[in-house]
Parts: structure tokens; sequence; C-alpha cells
């Protein structure tokens, strides 16, 4: 039960609202402790509980929101 830090590469947003969709996209998701989407560097760090979610999972759930996003390597 440690938390971790991971970044996420989000390509496809364009505004304010894009960033809104992210947030929204990841709410229901158990474990995350915080998440900072970053437009101007198209990122996303995500604090969570990784005995309950993972950073690939985190960053499905904001593909299927329709944007393009990737872990970056630890």
């Amino acid at each position: 039960m440690a938390n971790q830090t991971r970044i996420i590469k989000i390509d496809g947003m364009t505004c304010g609202g894009c960033v809104a969709s992210v947030h929204t996209a990841t709410d229901s998701i158990d474990g995350i402790d915080t998440i900072s989407v970053d437009l101007a560097d198209n990122l996303a760090t995500v604090t969570f509980d990784d005995s309950k979610t993972s950073a690939e999972a985190i960053a499905s759930a904001i593909d299927e929101a329709g944007f393009d996003a990737t872990v970056a390597n630890s």
C-alpha cells in the first residue's frame, strides 16, 4: 500500500474544458489521491495508491475520454 506519483502525457487537450474532461474521467477511479493537469505541458501528475489502481489504468480512463494518454517512463 504505497503511494506513487507518476506523470501521464496527454495529447489532444486544447482548452480548459479538456482539463475538466480529464478530471471527470478520473474522478471515479478508487485510489487516486491527487491529479494535477497541466494544459500548457500536456501532462497530468497523479498520486495514487498502487494497491488500488495503476498509472496504466488511469491513462486508459483518460484515453476512453477521447485523449491520447501514455504513462511517462519513471
